[in-house]
């Protein structure tokens, strides 16, 4: 196992043998839509096995879903999407994308924000279930306090401006474009030598200071971009995660990352949860590939994750 990856394994806390319900993370999950059902679904299973309290808040077909496969998740709550901001200050953390279309809706106007978001007229609550523009940058902006796994959907669709240091961005590379590109022409960039004009090369920003006159900004903010490699950026330099393998294209295996590392944020430093997040993530895959070769899912994936941990942590004891 590479020092680097061991200092960050090393700053995992492990529930006190005292503590209560709730002491030990309470997580928000926003995710889902009428075209994606699983995805969400995957983040809530795997972080379920880490955190004290998952509050799971997606369309009514998908909180239908869960609400009917509750005998295998008690540690929840669903909470209708209109009804997210009488949970989100309880929350330790919140994953916001998995699975939420990239799309807002095409009859969306922009008076149907005005007034009251929370107001339950019918053309709202439509924008709190299909609107993801509206979602997630409604919620950034009025909770910048509040430590935030910004995944998928919501990348598509956030102002990036609006992210700062409480926030962890996971993109895959075609995300990182969808996203970075929408900065001012003033942030500076590096391409590892590559033309980041290219859709095959992979970049990211290492200057994440703002533009000055920017009301919001990417300070501080830790970048986890997902591939073969995982770079995990920050401002005080990378940390590049090798592992994985074939079976890791399955649909589903970046939401299971996703909360993994929402769920460890809640308790710890961003990096920290990023860095583990993505070499558990990995270390899990690779185990199954040594079980089962390329055979496995999502499914297989959240169950692997909680013992690669503890094969990881307890390797460190041993060492």
């Amino acid at each position: 196992m590479d020092k680097q990856i061991q200092s960050y394994l090393k700053r995992i806390k492990l529930p006190r043998p005292d503590s209560h319900k709730g002491q030990n993370g309470k997580l928000m999950i926003i995710g889902g839509s009428e075209l994606f059902h699983a995805a969400s679904k995957w983040s809530l299973d795997v972080a379920s096995k880490f955190v004290d309290m998952v509050f799971y808040a997606s369309v009514p077909s998908n909180n239908r879903l869960v609400e009917e496969a509750k005998g295998a998740f008690w540690n929840g709550i669903v909470v209708p999407r209109q009804d997210i901001e009488s949970y989100i200050d309880e929350a330790d953390c919140v994953l916001i994308g998995p699975g939420m279309t990239r799309n807002p809706p095409k009859h969306s106007s922009p008076d149907e924000t005005s007034g009251d978001p929370l107001t339950k007229g019918s053309k709202t609550t439509e924008k709190w279930n299909e609107d993801t523009e509206f979602v997630v940058n409604y919620l950034l902006e009025k909770y910048p306090d509040k430590k935030w796994v910004v995944d998928a959907g919501a990348l598509q669709m956030v102002n990036p401006e609006l992210l700062h240091k409480n926030c962890i961005v996971t993109p895959h590379e075609g995300e990182v474009r969808t996203l970075f590109t929408k900065l001012p022409e003033t942030w500076e960039w590096k391409d590892f030598g590559h033309d980041i004009t290219s859709t095959s090369d992979t970049f990211f920003p290492v200057n994440l200071s703002a533009a000055t006159g920017m009301s919001g900004d990417l300070q501080g903010a830790t970048v986890v971009i997902k591939g073969v490699i995982d770079y995990v950026a920050q401002m005080d330099g990378s940390v590049y995660i090798t592992g994985g393998n074939s079976g890791m294209t399955k649909g589903g295996t970046g939401d299971v990352l996703a909360g993994l590392i929402a769920a460890l944020y809640c308790k710890h430093h961003p990096k920290t949860a990023a860095v583990v997040g993505s070499y558990i993530n990995k270390k899990a895959g690779d185990n199954l590939y040594a079980q089962k070769g390329p055979y496995f899912n999502a499914s297989d994936l959240v169950e692997e994750v909680p013992r690669a941990l503890w094969q990881a942590l307890s390797s460190l004891k041993s060492s």
